[in-house]
């Protein structure tokens, strides 16, 4: 049995089938081509000075060097388009944290601020006369910061008056302990005496300042004509320093010490 022939397919309204070939045939050039592959994107890098920063920030590294490369750190990071501003951002802050607490650990320091011990107990008369602990005077004397300092008051410095051998007069250790003078001390007060308020003039200034005012008539109104001073006592100041002035510090405390060891008994002249 043949089968008979299939009649031929009509043309469209538009004729045969064009040159763009039949369904599910691909689309010859330009319109189509080769299948394109895809590609992940590439993961972006971390900047390598965050990191390094970031770890120098948290083990107190260098000075300033953790601020620094998280500064050039994100720089970079801007430009290069890299991860790591988080590092960079933290690097800085935490640097920045750990300066100002040694800065002003430093300025308490120098100002006496961190002195833990009893302040400073006087009579009506304004003289020292011990601790207000329950702890005798002998065991625990009087403890203050150096700006309690006053006139005619001895007190004992944790550094030894012998390396301060400058005849007109040198910077001595700012931690004092204040003592009633019947009790053994290094140091005891003559003069107190305020600088001019304003900016810091400088070290020179400030100590040819306090040089001028601790010699002369402020120490032989004190002392009247008594011979101890000239023979076995020599005369130290206090000044106030660069970090010391910011928080207010204007104060220079002329004093005498024996730079052999303690003195006990005040110098002080009677009515002076």
């Amino acid at each position: 049995m043949s089968i008979p022939p299939q009649p031929p397919s009509s043309p469209g309204p538009y004729g045969r089938p064009g040159p763009y070939g039949q369904p599910g045939q691909p689309v010859p050039p330009p319109y189509g081509g080769a299948p394109q592959g895809w590609y992940p994107p590439q993961p972006q890098k971390t900047n390598t000075l965050a990191i390094v920063g970031f770890v120098m920030a948290l083990v107190c590294g260098i000075p300033l060097v953790p601020i620094i490369l998280g500064i050039i750190a994100l720089s970079q990071i801007k430009s290069r388009g890299e991860k790591g501003k988080g590092l960079a951002i933290a690097a800085i802050v935490i640097h920045s944290l750990v300066i100002v607490f040694y800065g002003t650990f430093l300025i308490l320091g120098l100002t006496g601020s961190l002195d833990d011990d009893a302040p400073t107990k006087r009579d009506t008369t304004g003289q020292v006369t011990g601790p207000t602990a329950t702890a005798p005077a002998a065991t625990r004397p009087a403890s203050s910061g150096l700006t309690e300092i006053r006139k005619g008051d001895c007190f004992n410095t944790k550094d030894d008056l012998a390396q301060y051998g400058d005849e007109g007069g040198t910077q001595a250790a700012r931690s004092v302990t204040i003592v009633p003078c019947a009790q053994p001390h290094k140091g005891e007060a003559y003069a107190v005496f305020k600088l001019d308020a304003g900016t810091y003039p400088g070290n020179e200034k400030v100590t040819k300042s306090a040089e001028e005012k601790c010699s002369g008539n402020a120490l032989t109104s004190y002392v009247g004509d008594n011979p101890k001073v000239s023979e076995k006592l020599e005369v130290y100041y206090y000044y106030p320093q660069a970090a010391s002035w910011l928080l207010g510090d204007r104060e220079v405390t002329c004093f005498v010490g024996d730079p052999n060891g303690p003195s006990t008994g005040s110098i002080r002249a009677a009515g002076s």
